[in-house]
């Protein structure tokens, strides 16, 4: 005998079968009539079934929920969080005075994954705790440990702010200076899953967001931004071509959740812009990698800077925009999470090679000069 399960709260409505197996999903907004509910994907999940493959399935089961809400299996927000530390770090080492060494740059961009993995962490936590409500409507988020029930929003606020604390632990790692930059960055924090709420612009408060990093390598080795010109205009032009890039790849990523954002009411640039996306998706590209030239030019980067970062950026972007179908969940997800290892890494590899290259001739003209 059928089971019908229904959230009047919600207008939402799944009908079960006794096995708990779906036979249609409903999504009822305000305005939407009974002939007008839309069918979901082609076989959505009924019940949430606990994670059988990869790192999470060897946790405790009470640790499960922790694990989910900071989507440990999920790593490319951590990565994507984590490339403009890594190029601010890059970027800064040859404007110290001396340059600073391999092991010092290793050793300041490990700090900075630590604190990518831990903030991202909590900038999930924060985000699930914001949209509990909103969740439960959208196919991809409807399991999510707060949105279930797994999770109390008390034992998730709690799990956020012990977050918050490790990553100023973290923080306090590095030079003083760096505290005062830092900071700042939990406004956004915070604030981005509300800006899906008020704006069809949420992705650029999430790149005003994800980017900062792209300001912080420079304190990080000692280089003071404002007393610092090329460095302070260097900072701004990556900080600024980071937002873009964090636009476009978020634009894709909105493209998986696009009907269920509409029925739900959440905004973002997909849906403002579904019928040329690809246009936006082009001009955030050439935004990115001229801002991306003007940072590598302010602080003296050489041919492997714009051959290797600049020119793989726009080869890697542009088989992106051309080959991503985004009427397909699977290949918007596969292009979000592999494309930011090719263009985060081709990027990563351009500036790594211009200060390897940079840090061997001035030790040989050190050497020379004794």
């Amino acid at each position: 005998m059928p089971v019908l399960v229904t959230n009047d709260s919600a207008s939402f409505t799944i009908i079960f079968s006794a096995k708990a197996t779906p036979t249609r999903e409903v999504y009822r907004g305000p305005h939407t009539s009974e002939l007008d509910a839309a069918e979901p994907p082609a076989s959505p999940e009924a019940v949430y079934s606990p994670p059988k493959t990869g790192i999470i399935s060897y946790l405790p089961s009470s640790w499960v929920p922790y694990a989910e809400l900071i989507r440990m299996d999920k790593p490319a927000g951590t990565y994507y969080l984590f490339f403009p530390c890594l190029w601010s770090t890059l970027m800064a080492a040859p404007l110290t005075a001396p340059m600073a060494s391999p092991g010092s740059v290793i050793g300041t961009s490990l700090l900075f994954f630590s604190g990518a993995f831990i903030m991202r962490s909590a900038g999930c936590s924060i985000n699930d705790l914001w949209d509990r409500n909103l969740d439960p409507h959208v196919t991809r988020t409807k399991f999510r440990p707060i949105a279930r029930g797994a999770l109390t929003p008390f034992q998730g606020l709690a799990f956020t702010g012990a977050q918050l604390l490790a990553g100023l632990g973290i923080l306090l790692q590095f030079p003083t200076s760096c505290l005062f930059y830092g900071i700042p960055s939990l406004l956004l924090v915070a604030s981005y899953p509300l800006a899906k709420r008020v704006t069809y612009y949420p992705q650029a408060v999430l790149g005003l967001t994800f980017s900062w990093g792209a300001m912080m390598g420079f304190p990080a080795l000692g280089v003071d931004l404002l007393s610092n010109s090329a460095a302070l205009t260097a900072a701004a032009c990556l900080y600024s071509s980071n937002v873009a890039w964090t636009i476009l790849y978020d634009m894709v990523y909105a493209h998986m959740d696009i009907k269920d954002d509409a029925k739900a009411g959440i905004k973002s640039i997909a849906l403002k812009h579904d019928a040329e996306t690809k246009q936006v998706l082009t001009g955030l590209a050439a935004v990115q990698l001229s801002l991306l030239s003007a940072a590598g030019f302010a602080v003296g980067a050489g041919p492997a800077f714009f051959i290797g970062s600049v020119g793989g950026a726009a080869l890697t972007l542009g088989v992106m925009i051309k080959r991503v179908n985004l009427k397909s969940v699977k290949d918007c997800w596969w292009w979000f999470i592999n494309g930011c290892w090719i263009t985060g890494g081709v990027v990563s590899l351009g500036l790594a090679t211009d200060y390897a290259l940079r840090y061997v001739r001035e030790e040989r003209e050190d050497i020379e000069s004794r």
